[in-house]
């Protein structure tokens, strides 16, 4: 039987219309994702991870590349290692990943994204950020406090000082001069107390200290609600318990501050700020914010300074020691160097560190190999990207490993040695600008206390050395002293160094 040429002209026609739709409908590309180890059911690459993560990430690198893509749960993360891959992340797209993932800690230890650190990329942080480096960070503000933190320096010195002969945890009296200082600075008091005598309204100072050290532990920790949300109420690893927990002692102490300068601003009306929680609270005052200050905006600009300047000090002056003691003839060069450049009579100044470049030197030195944040707080990217012909998409968490750029042999020679000597002459410095070393990053998200940080390291690191000859306890060689790690959102050393001090300056320098 013959076909009707109807039915003919309707299937040219039909066939006609799938040859046209295939030409003009446009062919999705397949994403091209960095490489990475094939993730496993629910946990992704969780089980890759060890307990100094950095670490981990540093050994995948070797595998996979300066940038690779990881699954933790439910959520992509990206990891970079190298400065042209932080560059990209910090710089060049740094828009893209100005924000922030939410985590519990952000949530329920950071005044629900209220302070620098986790609020998310928008008009609330750019306008923090402006507090931060026009009011409490600025040049002016931070030359009206030198006097605090020439007096706390003469404290930790006159403290050492009574210790002489005696095996002392460096650790130990860093911390305590650190959160002396950045109280001091912050608050207008220490609002702790140092003996069972002082004020009942004060916290003990062990308290704060614990607090401080819970915060940075729980900021650092991996938890696993975080990654896999349906899995959040039971807070399998008890986190977010202590996370509530810590949040209730905090805001305590918030409140009894911010209730005492709230006291005080009734009494000495028009007398003008002295701290910055002076300064805080008459910006919450300011009708003409773009954003208002509530109770918890002003808490979390608050908390940041007092947590963040604590540890970076506290653990970058023992890392640097640590080296120094392993490294005797290091720690002979820089005494010799202060002899000479300062003088035995007299302390080291803040403006005498420009003249002291090989101390900087070490600072930069320590920085490079024991970075107080090995991983920089994680990015988020709030829209699909491509990075070195590779797509991003948007929700991508982002990690930059400082700790693998530190000991790329492509950007430095000798790289696991300490060598202060290959920051002499060189152009390298912290501000950003230089994506071998980022121990503050960089970009938008670089700290805005970075000076200060480098003001109060340099010199407490400076003083100490001139203050005081170091050793080792009897038995234990240079060549003994470990350099483990212990991971938190700053890593200090897993084992604290010990250490024998004697006095080098003349005794009525003390008094």
């Amino acid at each position: 039987m013959e076909t009707p040429p109807w039915i003919v002209l309707a299937l040219v026609w039909l066939v006609s219309l799938i040859l046209l739709k295939k030409l003009i409908t446009p062919r999705h590309r397949k994403p091209k994702y960095p490489p990475g180890p094939k993730p496993w059911p629910i946990i992704g690459n969780l089980n890759l991870v060890g307990s100094i993560p950095h670490q981990s990430f540093h050994k995948l690198s070797k595998i996979y590349g300066e940038i690779m893509q990881l699954k933790f749960g439910s959520f992509p993360v990206v990891v970079v290692s190298s400065t042209e891959m932080a560059k990209q992340i910090l710089q060049i797209h740094g828009e893209t990943f100005a924000s922030r993932p939410v985590t519990a800690a952000s949530k329920y230890i950071s005044y629900n994204f209220s302070d620098m650190l986790w609020a998310p990329y928008g008009p609330y942080w750019r306008q923090a950020r402006r507090i931060y480096l026009n009011e409490l960070f600025s040049h002016k503000r931070l030359d009206s406090y030198k006097y605090i933190r020439v007096e706390e320096r003469h404290a930790l010195v006159s403290r050492l000082f009574s210790l002489s002969g005696d095996k002392i945890a460096v650790k130990e009296h860093i911390v305590r001069f650190a959160l002396t200082n950045m109280s001091r600075m912050t608050l207008g008091d220490k609002y702790f107390s140092e003996s069972q005598y002082e004020s009942s309204s004060k916290v003990k100072f062990e308290e704060l200290k614990e607090m401080v050290d819970e915060w940075f532990l729980l900021n650092g920790v991996s938890n696993i609600g975080d990654w896999i949300p349906w899995l959040n109420f039971l807070d399998l690893q008890g986190y977010v318990k202590r996370m509530k927990a810590l949040f209730k002692k905090l805001d305590r102490f918030h409140d009894h501050v911010i209730g005492d300068h709230k006291a005080r601003r009734e009494v000495e009306k028009g007398l003008g700020a002295k701290d910055m929680v002076e300064i805080v609270l008459q910006l919450a005052d300011d009708p003409n914010l773009e954003v208002k200050l509530n109770s918890d905006c002003v808490k979390g600009l608050l908390q940041d300074p007092i947590l963040g300047g604590t540890d970076t000090l506290a653990s970058t002056v023992e890392w640097a020691i640590s080296e120094l003691l392993k490294q005797p003839h290091l720690l002979s060069k820089a005494t010799q160097v202060l002899d000479t450049v300062i003088g035995r009579e007299k302390w080291v100044g803040e403006s005498d560190m420009q003249n002291l470049p090989f101390i900087d030197a070490i600072v930069k030195e320590t920085m490079r190999l024991h970075p107080a944040a090995t991983l920089l707080a994680p990015h988020f990217s709030t829209q699909d990207c491509k990075i070195a012909g590779y797509d991003i998409p948007k929700g991508t968490i982002v990690f930059v490993n400082v700790w693998s750029i530190g000991r790329d042999p492509r950007y430095w020679d000798e790289p696991n040695k300490f060598l202060p000597e290959r920051f002499l002459g060189s152009e390298i410095d912290v501000k950003g600008h230089n994506f071998e070393l980022l121990p503050f990053g960089s970009g938008r998200r670089m700290c805005p206390a970075y000076r200060l940080g480098m003001k109060m390291i340099g010199s407490t690191l400076a003083n100490l050395l001139h203050g005081f000859n170091w050793k080792l306890p009897e038995n234990v060689k240079p060549e003994d002293v470990d350099m483990d790690e212990q991971y938190a959102f700053t890593t200090h050393r897993a084992n604290p160094i010990i250490a024998v001090i004697e006095p080098r300056l003349p005794s009525n320098l003390y008094c």
